[in-house]
């Protein structure tokens, strides 16, 4: 079997999540798509867009390219929107197990969320663009099936967080279930080896009624510190002193979070050391949330929350939603974000967060002022960043910050006007 993960025409709707970052490797509910598609153990092979494709290539080498060979077996297509459900992998192994005269399709709503070809050559053996995949697999003409359970797909950046607290239990259980874990408390699962294990501090107090706490290796928690599952902390992350941890949180690899943080994910290399509340909300990677940043999740009038983002408006269908804040993106000490709002990437915030703020922009816009930050400060800030942490900074990841700034051109427009410098 081969497996592609491919991304649609409908990723830039989930902007500010997607500018810099695939849709199959959006985290939600702990997990990313990718992750629980390599569990098929199946070639791998990735079609994004193509600002995304030099990383793709240097983050996951082992992906397949034309140069490794033709593609062998019936081909199983991912929509790289689709939900990283774990129990999903049953669904794909029973599509793949029907016999089809040629192949079928499968949709969630007007979208494909799934494919399978029964023949390699009903594909060109070379590398493939988005727009140009999509209009194969219509060109084939396939006939449409209706799997055992519904596929969901990521339509807006909200959905992200409404999905992640949907779904954090059953991933997590699954992760159990893998025997990686032993549980050294009620409900509090660590690695088995031993020689990983967490350093957890004194007056730590866990609390696993409502699901699981998995700490991953090299996890540190300081003392004083309250999580109540589900929670799922990635490896190499810390929890400073006296934080609280609470229901649906998914902190991914090498993080620092301290304060208060609620039904939350938080992509790698991102922090929140100091104290204030992060409730219901996304954080990209390499965010920095300066002390005593607070985000509301919760409108005074307890109606639906609309996501606000630079594109408009839309309904969520959430009571609780806080902040959805793209990679790279940084707050100044004492920022309040009001609700339901998005922070793009590479953006610096200051003050009170009242509306949705473009990528690349310092916004201080309750002191009037809100400017474009230039793209080669970005990069500079990014080698700052990297080397902080003992990342090499690849020319990959420069000219990624650079087609980034070109693809949110559109969104820093005041007025009809460029932003001013």
């Amino acid at each position: 079997m081969h497996v592609i993960l491919f991304e649609d025409q409908n990723v830039p709707n989930l902007y500010p999540v997607t500018i810099g970052r695939a849709s199959f490797s959006i985290s939600v509910g702990s997990m990313r798509l990718i992750n629980i598609a390599k569990e098929l153990g199946a070639r791998i092979e990735l079609v994004a867009r193509n600002h995304l494709r030099a990383v793709l290539r240097a983050d996951v080498p082992e992906s397949w390219s034309p140069d490794k060979g033709e593609r062998k077996g019936p081909i199983l297509l991912i929509n790289g929107r689709t939900v990283p459900e774990c129990s999903l992998e049953g669904l794909w192994k029973e599509l793949v197990s029907r016999e089809y005269e040629r192949g079928a399709v499968v949709f969630s709503g007007s979208s494909i969320a799934a494919a399978v070809l029964n023949t390699p050559d009903m594909l060109p053996n070379r590398e493939l663009g988005c727009a140009e995949l999509q209009g194969i697999l219509q060109d084939l003409d396939l006939p449409i099936v209706y799997p055992s359970r519904q596929i969901e797909l990521l339509e807006r950046p909200s959905d992200v967080i409404r999905f992640h607290m949907k779904i954090i239990g059953a991933n997590l259980e699954h992760r159990i279930s893998t025997g990686f874990y032993r549980e050294i408390l009620d409900g509090v699962f660590v690695p088995k080896d031993e020689s990983v294990s967490p350093i957890i501090g004194d007056y730590f107090v866990s609390d696993t009624k409502s699901g699981p706490i998995i700490l991953s290796p090299d996890v540190q928690i300081g003392p004083y510190c309250l999580i109540r599952g589900p929670v799922y902390i990635g490896p190499r992350s810390k929890v400073i002193e006296h934080a609280a941890i609470k229901d649906d949180v998914a902190i991914s690899s090498v993080c620092k979070i301290g304060g208060e943080v609620e039904a939350t994910t938080i992509e790698p290399y991102s922090n929140k050391q100091h104290h204030g509340f992060l409730g219901h909300s996304y954080l990209g990677s390499w965010v920095n949330l300066g002390a005593g940043t607070c985000n509301s999740d919760l409108k005074n009038s307890y109606n639906e929350v609309s996501q606000e983002t630079p594109s408009g408006k839309f309904p969520s269908g959430m009571q609780f939603l806080g902040c959805v804040i793209g990679d790279y993106s940084k707050t100044a000490i004492n920022t309040s974000i009001f609700t339901g709002k998005t922070i793009g990437a590479c953006s610096m915030t200051y003050g009170f967060v009242t509306t949705s703020v473009p990528s690349f922009v310092n916004y201080a816009r309750s002191f009037g002022q809100i400017t474009e930050i230039p793209a080669d400060l970005m990069i500079q800030t990014q080698e700052r960043m990297f080397a902080r942490r003992d990342v090499a900074q690849r020319p990959c990841d420069v000219q990624l910050i650079r087609d980034m700034f070109d693809l949110t051109r559109g969104e820093r427009q005041l007025a009809s006007e460029p932003l001013s410098l």
